[in-house]
């Protein structure tokens, strides 16, 4: 039986970890980097994942290198919301997945969590790989992935803005603003349910963030990658007319209002 090479576009701290845990696996794995491997998209099986593990900021730079028979084979794995760069690039239906394991450092092994979801065209592909790895993974459906993306967002979102707003680690945000957080997470929850379709039950929702972030209590959190994350939220909530204040506020209290 022939075994699909998975191939990875990204030499980070991701895409190394998972370049590294296939070889160690025996999986066949080819790593292209900036400057090398790129004939490898040219050479290999169409019909092969693509696992694109850069930043979101260079995306654009990567996609306009992949030839047109392979565009259908890539996978994106970004936090954030992906969903406007994807159809504006004709990529709307490529497979997508979020990855919930953790890589601490470049060089050190992926350390599982919760299954990671997948959903698209290679979305089977990607989730036996990543189990040959010891990385649990799950195929989801369209909806379920976008209820999962939209929490994530809104932890990536909500915890940065606090945390960058007070000078204070997750767990000090729930120590010590768990009202405005409330506040926060119901504001992006209903922006996020008007624009994806997908209504989160806000009491379980705020729960979930709460838990996870107990988990890990010392990280801090920033506004990053703002088209991607907090800037999306904006856009959407005026394209709505949602109201955000908490949200308003503390963006002007950091300058970005």
């Amino acid at each position: 039986m022939t075994t699909t090479t998975i191939t990875i576009i990204g030499a980070g701290r991701i895409g190394g970890a998972l370049a590294a845990a296939s070889a160690a696996a025996g999986e066949p794995c080819a790593l292209i980097t900036r400057e090398r491997g790129w004939e490898a998209l040219r050479e290999g099986q169409i019909g092969a994942p693509v696992l694109i593990a850069v930043r979101n900021d260079d995306l654009d730079a990567v996609v306009d290198r992949i030839p047109a028979a392979r565009r259908g084979d890539l996978v994106f794995v970004q936090n954030g919301m992906l969903r406007p760069w994807l159809a504006a690039h004709d990529l709307a239906g490529a497979t997508r997945g979020l990855l919930f394991f953790a890589v601490a450092r470049r060089g050190d092994r992926p350390q599982p969590g919760a299954p990671s979801p997948f959903v698209g065209p290679h979305a089977a592909a990607l989730v036996a790989w990543l189990g040959r790895l010891g990385l649990p993974a799950e195929v989801v459906d369209p909806r379920a992935f976008a209820a999962i993306e939209l929490e994530k967002l809104i932890w990536n979102s909500a915890f940065g803005l606090l945390c960058e707003a007070h000078g204070a680690s997750v767990g000090e945000v729930l120590d010590h603003h768990h009202a405005e957080l409330a506040a926060l997470v119901d504001e992006m929850a209903s922006v996020g349910a008007a624009a994806l379709a997908v209504d989160l039950a806000r009491g379980p929702l705020l729960e979930r963030l709460s838990a996870y972030s107990r988990s890990i209590a010392d990280y801090r959190g920033a506004v990053k990658e703002w088209p991607w994350r907090n800037g999306w939220f904006v856009v959407e909530a005026r394209a709505r007319g949602i109201a955000t204040p908490t949200h308003d506020r503390l963006l002007a209290a950091i300058g970005r209002g």
